[in-house]
């Protein structure tokens, strides 16, 4: 039986011309020669394309065209420069010279308010058309405006409260940025993450709170409650209701805070398309306004007090 490696073609010369190709005789060296040249140009070339791949810097979103957490960071800080800004625009407008009664008890305490109801307005109705329309096409163009009004509506109201309350804004800037820190290093180390069970709790608790806070601004506005907080002031135990409902509505927001970062994570993993990365720098904005309001109304429930 015939060896089947003979089988291979170069084994099989046909045509005479091919003997003088034998391994050995002069065209067949000067053949190899010629073959190892171009062979070793070819590997040149490779690893010069190799290490020209190696030194080139990763591709990032822009170049893949996918989410990146980096990405969604510097257009989370592009959202929040945006909401400064205007931020800082709303608070001059809105005092407008406006001095604080105890500082000037001749100088009539009359704030523009026109910068808070615009802003809040203008930030609610957004954030709605952004929510509910952003599974069909994302517009950064209307996320940027939501910015702008959310700074018309932080700039004004926080504006508001440090007349009335000297230091308030320090005060609740700092504790909104301690717990937005502390949140996303539990996140960053593992320690919590968003489960399906913890995300039903915080929906029913959502539920609760937004019925809660209706029914609070219609007895406000009918005048059935006149505390400057309205059932928020009332007192349980000694206690404004206003601080202990604050106390779980900053672990609701911290909670919110780690579905952000979650969905965010979720994005990055599923190579979802880079622009969905303006959805997630949204969340975390709306996340950290909504906490932001809620202690600077603790703070100035419990300076009330």
């Amino acid at each position: 039986m015939s060896n089947f490696a003979f089988n291979n073609p170069a084994f099989q010369q046909q045509d005479p011309r091919n003997v003088a190709t034998y391994p050995g005789a002069p065209q067949a060296a000067q053949g190899a020669q010629a073959a190892s040249f171009q062979q070793a140009g070819i590997d040149a070339t490779v690893n010069a394309q190799l290490e020209g791949m190696y030194a080139a810097p990763p591709a990032g979103a822009i170049e893949t065209d996918r989410m990146s957490v980096e990405d969604t960071v510097w257009k989370t800080a592009g959202l929040f420069g945006i909401m400064l800004v205007t931020a800082a625009i709303a608070w001059v407008f809105t005092l407008g010279g406006v001095a604080a009664p105890e500082r000037d008890p001749y100088n009539q305490f009359a704030p523009n308010m026109l910068p808070w109801i615009v802003g809040g307005l203008g930030a609610f109705v957004l954030a709605m058309v952004v929510s509910f329309t952003s599974r069909k096409k994302v517009r950064p163009a209307l996320i940027f405006t939501y910015a702008v009004f959310e700074g018309l509506f932080i700039g004004g109201i926080s504006a508001f409260f440090e007349v009335l309350w000297p230091g308030i804004v320090m005060q609740a800037t700092l504790a909104t940025v301690s717990v937005v820190a502390v949140t996303l290093a539990l996140f960053a180390s593992g320690k919590i993450r968003a489960s399906a069970k913890m995300t039903k709790i915080f929906m029913i608790a959502m539920g609760g709170y937004l019925v809660f806070s209706l029914l609070n601004v219609v007895l406000m506005w009918t005048g059935v409650n006149q505390n400057a907080f309205g059932l928020l002031s009332d007192k349980v135990a000694g206690i404004p209701l206003g601080l202990i409902i604050g106390v779980l509505v900053v672990f609701m927001a911290a909670y919110s805070l780690v579905m952000d970062f979650d969905q965010i994570q979720q994005g990055v993993r599923n190579g979802a398309p880079r622009k969905y990365g303006w959805l997630g720098a949204f969340g975390i904005m709306v996340t950290v306004v909504w906490l932001y309001v809620e202690i600077l109304r603790m703070i100035a429930i419990a300076r009330s007090n």
